[in-house]
């Protein structure tokens, strides 16, 4: 394919490219169900199973960084990134489908059960990174302006909403029927389908592959010395804890806070969100971006998203929830659309700095950083369970209860969405010096 075609690859590229984040996202969130699979299923003792799950919390927040670094070092004949794609797929894949059909039972073996969940896991989370990080790597690379880098992102995103529906909702119910090893060998197969069939339109720019690259050090100290990467990184680790406070305290809200059933109607309340985050990525594209370039993008998606969860506060029925977590998943339209492309953006300055395509270390750096989220969401839930009387053991909860799971869902994503606005506010590659980058990396391009 001619330099000509890579600058500006057809709206077929772009939706192969998406379609492929459609097969990256169904397995990972399918996942979510492994402790109701080893625990409720394979009973294996709780406290085993998320020792297992904590190592591992540990083992991909180091190596997301390492194998972004290692595929920034790599060189073959096929590029530095479609080798981690083509090859890590297939043992990722394979790596799900066996940690859904383990031979062993905790109630009678369950050193052998933890010892196959530990590998399983370790194929699927090993191989899958390597696959992830060599996708969204080829993301700048592929798309190199604006305009390209926006009209990708909507897709990826709308296609990764119905991913994010799919693996939630499904497994359950198929699971039910089938069982969890058919259930996860159809995900597979289905997420599979969707990977490979875009491997065909991916393409690597051979120039990238001259460069000499950083040693260890030297690249992470370029890293996280770059303003830019930092101010970027840490606002998207808050727009995580936003959506992550949503996801993880609405339940809680709505049984304890509006004393609803939690079970139909939190799933649907979720539902709600990501459907509309999903509808809004196109206008956000067209009628925001195109326009306010990505920082304001983000920043307004941001303020959004506080201003909807803040009428949480008073909101006292499940019928005055709707409304509000349609206007949140406006806002996350606005957070998911922009996160890769100012990354992107990040990617650029770097190239300016140092002469290398360093995608592979930023991603992965990225990964290893918003993983901190989860506990700053762990942090805050249990801060407000002892605050305000919260005891799971009692029949009957406490008043106060409700009142600290409406704090819950306010105060948290409000200050993380304030957070990511002040960092927004100080991020530097915007105006003219944005301008300034990228000019001059089309006057390289052009020599």
């Amino acid at each position: 394919m001619s330099h000509a075609a890579l600058d500006d690859p057809p709206s077929s590229v772009a939706w192969r490219y998406a379609v492929m984040n459609f097969g990256l996202t169904v397995p990972a969130q399918a996942s979510s169900f492994l402790l109701l699979y080893y625990v409720d299923g394979q009973k294996l003792s709780p406290t085993l199973a998320a020792t297992v799950m904590a190592c591992f919390a540990v083992y991909n927040a180091i190596d997301n960084p390492v194998i972004g670094y290692l595929s920034d070092r790599s060189r073959s004949r096929q590029g530095r990134r479609i080798p981690f794609i083509r090859y890590g797929a297939l043992p990722s894949l394979l790596g799900f489908v066996l940690m859904f059909n383990a031979p062993f039972s905790g109630a009678t073996e369950p050193w052998a059960l933890v010892a196959y969940f530990a590998a399983t896991w370790w194929l699927w989370e090993t191989a899958g990174t390597a696959l992830g990080t060599g996708y969204l790597a080829l993301l700048p690379e592929m798309f190199r302006t604006y305009a390209q880098r926006t009209g990708v992102a909507w897709r990826m995103n709308a296609v990764q909403v119905v991913g994010l529906l799919i693996g939630l909702a499904l497994p359950p119910v198929l699971a039910a029927r089938f069982g969890w090893g058919v259930t996860a060998a159809a995900f597979a197969v289905i997420s599979g389908v969707a990977i490979y069939s875009g491997v065909g339109a991916l393409r690597e720019r051979p120039e990238a592959q001259q460069t000499q690259s950083l040693p260890l050090l030297p690249a992470l100290r370029a890293t996280f010395s770059n303003r830019s990467f930092l101010t970027v990184v840490l606002a998207q680790t808050m727009r995580f804890v936003t959506t992550g406070t949503l996801a993880a305290g609405m339940g809680f809200y709505v049984k304890y806070t509006l004393g609803a059933p939690e079970g139909t109607t939190t799933t649907l309340l979720l539902a709600t969100a990501f459907v509309v985050a999903g509808a809004s990525l196109w206008p956000w594209r067209a009628l925001v971006a195109s326009r306010f370039g990505a920082r304001t993008t983000l920043m307004l998606a941001f303020a959004v998203t506080a201003v909807s969860v803040s009428l949480l506060a008073v909101v006292d029925s499940v019928a005055g929830v709707w409304p509000v977590t349609a206007a949140f998943g406006v806002g996350l339209g606005g957070m998911i659309l922009m996160g890769d492309v100012i990354m992107a953006d990040v990617i650029d300055e770097d190239e300016v700095r140092t002469g290398e395509r360093r995608e592979g270390m930023y991603f992965g750096l990225s990964g290893l950083i918003t993983t901190l989220s989860g506990a700053l969401i762990s942090l805050a839930f249990g801060w407000v369970s002892r605050r305000y009387g919260y005891d799971p053991t009692l029949d009957v909860q406490p008043a106060s209860v409700a009142e600290g799971f409406r704090v819950f869902m306010t105060a948290v994503p409000i200050a993380g969405a304030a957070l990511a606005l002040l960092l927004l506010a100080f991020y530097p590659l915007h105006g003219q010096r944005l301008a300034d980058v990228r000019r001059t990396l089309a006057e390289r391009r052009a020599a």
